[in-house]
């Protein structure tokens, strides 16, 4: 697995989160802000090499047209001396379509670009037939058929965008454990998570005390089959954000903050 990979992954998946826990008490929190969107920085850290900015990440809210459901928009692409130090520029853009009633994920649109790779994906996500379908297609290759993957869809399960705002209902506790559900290229991924700590963490947001959570996506048989590790903060109050991500890996250690945050009202 290449470090192009691991940066896409960790950086367009900060939570690897679903509404599996939604059975139990919740908090009153509206987890689809519309007007709200988020910017992430990445920066990338081996031996002699420190705090390099290499990616860029975004995600922001809207209503649908039918003005029901949600649509969120997410888009990180590589920066700086990325591309030439390890020959890794990526762009991908997400659009997530998220029921306004049950908060279900309905549909995932993809772009994804790694230097000359090129593919777009559509998940479909079918609640009557309990399954989802996933198509990819190859725009520089139109003749070539499309990759088609369908799997039994479980309750709860989310895609990658509409997870990190599924977890803002989450009853986050110290030494709490979750199982989450989340579907990558038309597969289910069943993630142990558990929270670790509540410590104190300094953002653009101030000094803010956050859950430390630390989602098993490394390992045999998981969403990175390769050793790593990954830890999040989630600010412990009304807001629910995400302000730092850490990923360490063979290759070195990614580490993510939030760099803007806004609220624009529709």
């Amino acid at each position: 697995m290449t470090i192009k990979k691991i940066i896409c992954v960790c950086l367009l998946n900060l939570c690897f989160w679903s509404v599996s826990a939604l059975a139990q008490k919740s908090l009153e929190i509206e987890p689809y802000k519309v007007g709200e969107s988020l910017v992430y920085e990445g920066k990338f850290s081996k031996a002699v090499l420190r705090g390099i900015a290499v990616a860029d990440l975004n995600f922001s809210v809207e209503r649908a047209p039918n003005k029901r459901n949600y649509i969120i928009k997410s888009q990180g692409n590589s920066k700086g001396s990325l591309p030439k130090l390890l020959n890794a520029k990526f762009f991908q853009k997400f659009e997530s379509t998220v029921d306004g009633e049950n908060l279900q994920i309905l549909k995932t649109v993809k772009r994804d670009e790694q230097n000359d790779r090129v593919r777009d994906s559509e998940a479909i996500f079918d609640y009557k037939d309990k399954k989802v379908i996933f198509i990819e297609t190859n725009p520089q290759d139109t003749i070539r058929a499309p990759y088609v993957v369908a799997s039994p869809l479980e309750p709860d399960t989310q895609d990658f965008i509409s997870a990190v705002y599924a977890v803002r209902r989450l009853p986050l506790e110290v030494g709490k454990t979750f199982e989450l559900k989340v579907s990558d290229s038309g597969l289910i991924y069943k993630i142990p998570v558990r929270v670790t700590a509540r410590e104190e963490q300094k953002s653009i947001l101030g000094k803010t005390w956050c859950y430390r959570v630390e989602p098993e996506v490394f390992g045999e048989n998981r969403l990175l089959g390769r050793d790593g590790s990954m830890i999040f903060w989630i600010t412990d109050d009304p807001r629910r954000v995400v302000v730092r991500a850490q990923v360490n890996y063979t290759v070195g250690r990614i580490e993510i903050k939030l760099k803007k945050i806004n609220i624009n009202s529709p």
